[in-house]
């Protein structure tokens, strides 16, 4: 894949490195009761959001009222994802020292497991961003992505694949998970196995398939398969969204990969430098930021992933305007765009090399 930025020299890299250092600090510095004010004011509308939409939805008596209550309980559902539990088990509020919002107890409202997600996510792809062959998360161990990658035939069916992927998402990123941290636990920190950690995403799952699908629609008696379709609904919508807005910051066509010996005596300058080239952001109204969990700025996210997120349209507009200065490319864009560069690299891909270079043009 050709690269939309300047080739830097090793000074030039490290003085970059050391601008987005200079940022990081000014915005670190400034970190306290405003972002304490965000997340709470979050968490309590998403709260809101689920007692009030379930509710609802419990005596809904028509069309309008049972889709009122699909929609509270689908917003409490992605705010609980996305800014809430993402940024939450991120460490980004650890400092606050509350006892809900805080990465060591928090678990999320899907399937997988949040202590799997945290050792996979956390430590394995923000580390190893892109690097093929390292970073699980790149394709999912069944999308293939990059030349790099070697072709299969069932490489053909991944775009059908992710369609139902995006229907699933919760599903996808807990069975990734349980995966992932057998393959790279080391044996000395107490290695299990395969099974062992599946049992662990098989408890998550009976916990929320009890939630969702047998405790709340009994408790609405004769309403049972009303509450049970707004449940699927809600998890469904949840599941397209963050499938949109993940895919969309990780796998654009000019999101770049890199090889396991880039890595090698890689400095902080390096990893940032990484991260900008292997990232996307989107563009929207404060509102979709919101939504997005501001994963619509993955490339801010991926610099520094223990800022609160609500800091990253503020890192923004300076990181753009160092990346003009060095002649890097900062990959941004309408979510229209992105999502079609997305499903573009995904079918181009799932074709041998000679027709995938024809189609990424």
């Amino acid at each position: 894949m050709n690269s939309l930025s300047k080739k830097l020299t090793k000074e030039e890299i490290e003085s970059f490195g050391k601008e987005l250092e200079e940022i990081r600090k000014d915005i670190q510095s400034r970190v306290g009761e405003e972002d304490a004010n965000h997340i709470l004011k979050v968490y309590n509308t998403m709260r809101y959001n689920e007692i009030m939409g379930r509710l609802i939805l419990h005596f809904s008596l028509d069309p309008i009222s049972f889709a009122i209550g699909t929609g509270m309980l689908t917003i409490s559902k992605i705010l609980n994802n996305m800014e809430v539990g993402h940024n939450v088990m991120h460490g980004q509020y650890d400092w606050m020292n509350h006892p809900e919002l805080n990465s060591r107890d928090f678990e999320w409202d899907i399937v997988s497991d949040s202590k799997q997600w945290k050792f996979y996510h956390n430590y394995i792809h923000h580390t190893f961003t892109n690097v093929i062959g390292k970073d699980h998360d790149f394709g999912y161990h069944f999308t293939r992505l990059s030349e790099e990658q070697a072709w299969k035939p069932v490489h053909l069916f991944q775009t059908v694949a992710n369609f139902f992927l995006a229907f699933n998402f919760e599903w996808g990123v807990g069975k990734h998970g349980y995966k992932v941290e057998f393959l790279e636990t080391p044996k000395k920190q107490g290695k299990k196995t395969l099974q062992e950690y599946k049992d662990v995403f098989s408890k998550k799952i009976e916990l929320q398939l009890f939630k969702d699908y047998v405790f709340f629609p009994l408790l609405s008696g004769f309403g049972a398969p009303k509450v049970f379709l707004g449940n699927l609904l809600a998890n469904t919508f949840r599941n397209l969204w963050t499938y949109s807005i993940i895919f969309c910051g990780h796998f654009t066509e000019n999101a770049e990969t890199f090889s396991e010996e880039e890595l090698e005596n890689e400095t902080k300058a390096d990893f940032y430098l990484r991260q900008l080239k292997g990232s996307s952001n989107l563009e929207g109204s404060k509102f979709f930021y919101l939504m997005s969990g501001h994963l619509s700025h993955q490339i801010e996210h991926h610099m520094f992933p223990d800022i609160p997120a609500n800091r990253y349209e503020e890192i923004a507009p300076r990181l753009k305007e160092l990346c003009e200065k060095y002649e890097q490319n900062y990959n941004s864009g309408s979510f229209v765009k992105q999502f079609s560069s997305v499903w573009k690299r995904i079918f181009a891909f799932s074709f041998p090399d000679p027709i995938a270079e024809k189609v990424m043009g």
